[in-house]
């Protein structure tokens, strides 16, 4: 069944790209996130570093210069001291080179300012009548800054990428069955209503030519034959899409038990034995003794038995034979439906089981038996084996679990000790 490619394309890649853009809102916002959060407690610990050495001077007396104690260790660490004397002018520092703006000097909560294209962190306290202000340069923190953005900047595309690729693969994995189930629905109403289309144009055009003009009654019984065969006709049809839509809604079988199918095939046998007389057919059962049973619903069962023999009878020729089969194979049953008909095409046996679809051109029929056959296999843990008949018509086997009486599957070591 053809798909809308283009169409399963283009939303595809509709719903990755508002993914993608999704995934990058977020990933925007936890990355200026992450950037404020390591800036926010790199630099928290710096004012806690400069707070700590403003007050060790606090409790003393401003130093000047030369008592000011070289710390190689905190050059290295970009750290600057200025003493700020009562008048306000700078008479200590260990760092000549940066001028402390006038408007710095009585600084005391931690701020941060540029002194010759350096950006510091500064922060004071009070010594008796005087001032003192450190500082620490904050190219650190502006390093890991740029180290954490670059890194950002770096995964962002690859991570966009991969969102937008990954979404376009997912997008298609799940739109596929969901274009394809609305695909079957479309094709299926539209076989449908080709389907009943032909006996309503029947019925009607019969009804049109009897309200025309007065006809005789040999007329007026061949026309409601007509209208009587398509009714009928369009009432099996009606009948299978019922069946097809509950069981498409339900998708499971209800009401399993136990069942044996030897007699229930002899018993649908029967009812085909007035359609095998009409056409000198030779209908034949063989069930190999006891032991065939199988848990489904009977009422699919017999459904599908019904299927399998409608379509025997149907394309078989008159005088040929149906024969049904039920054997207990190791740990599984086995039915066989063979005909004489003109058999299945081997490049139509992947397709018979489709809605609508006819392999042949023999009689009339509107498609839906195997497909209604199929879904009843296919619910019941059945395989299909399709494959031609010995006297050259179709072979229809099934075969399911086997299982005892009461319900259990039978074990396969017990069922070869049982043939032994």
């Amino acid at each position: 069944m053809a798909i809308a490619r283009p169409e399963l394309r283009r939303i595809s890649t509709r719903v990755a790209i508002n993914a993608t853009l999704l995934v990058a809102a977020v990933y925007l916002l936890v990355s200026i996130a992450v950037v404020a959060y390591v800036t926010g407690s790199l630099t928290a610990q710096v004012d806690h570093r400069l707070t700590d050495t403003a007050q060790r001077f606090a409790g003393g007396h401003l130093p000047d210069n030369d008592e000011i104690p070289p710390r190689p260790g905190d050059r290295l660490l970009g750290r600057a001291f200025w003493g700020i004397g009562p008048d306000g002018s700078v008479v200590a520092t260990d760092q000549p080179t940066l001028a402390l703006p006038e408007r710095y000097r009585s600084v005391t909560t931690p701020t941060t300012i540029t002194i010759g294209g350096s950006e510091l962190r500064i922060a004071g306290a009070a010594v008796g009548d005087s001032h003192v202000v450190v500082g620490e340069l904050m190219d650190p923190v502006n390093d890991a800054r740029s180290t954490i953005v670059l890194g950002e900047l770096l995964i962002a595309p690859i991570l966009l990428l991969v969102v937008f690729f990954g979404a376009i693969a997912i997008g298609r994995r799940v739109a596929t069955p969901i274009e394809l189930a609305r695909q079957r629905q479309l094709d299926f109403t539209a076989d449908a209503s080709h389907e009943l289309r032909t006996p309503l144009s029947v019925i009607e055009a019969n009804a049109s030519l009897a309200l025309a003009q007065p006809r005789d009654e040999a007329w007026y019984r061949r026309g409601f034959e007509k209208v009587d065969a398509e009714s009928k006709r369009m009432r099996a049809l009606l009948e299978d899409l019922l069946w097809l839509a509950r069981f498409d809604a339900t998708q499971r079988p209800v009401n399993s038990e136990p069942v044996d199918l030897g007699v229930l095939a002899a018993q649908t046998a029967d009812r085909f034995e007035p359609v095998a007389e009409a056409k000198r057919l030779s209908l034949t059962v063989r069930a190999d003794g006891d032991g065939a049973v199988i848990s489904a619903p009977p009422e699919w069962l017999d459904r599908l038995l019904g299927v399998l023999l409608d379509n025997a009878c149907k394309y078989s020729p008159e005088g040929g034979t149906v024969a049904v089969a039920v054997a207990a194979d190791s740990n599984r049953v086995a039915l066989t439906v063979d005909d004489t008909g003109p058999g299945i095409p081997e490049a139509e046996r992947e397709r018979i089981f489709d809605r609508f679809h006819r392999a042949t051109s023999g009689p009339a029929g509107a498609g839906l038996g195997l497909a209604i056959a199929d879904a009843i296999v296919r619910a019941t843990d059945g395989r299909w084996n399709v494959a031609a008949a010995p006297a050259g018509g179709a072979r229809m086997s099934v075969t399911w679990p086997r299982v005892s009486p009461g319900g259990g599957r039978v074990p396969v070591s017990a069922t070869r000790h049982a043939q032994g």
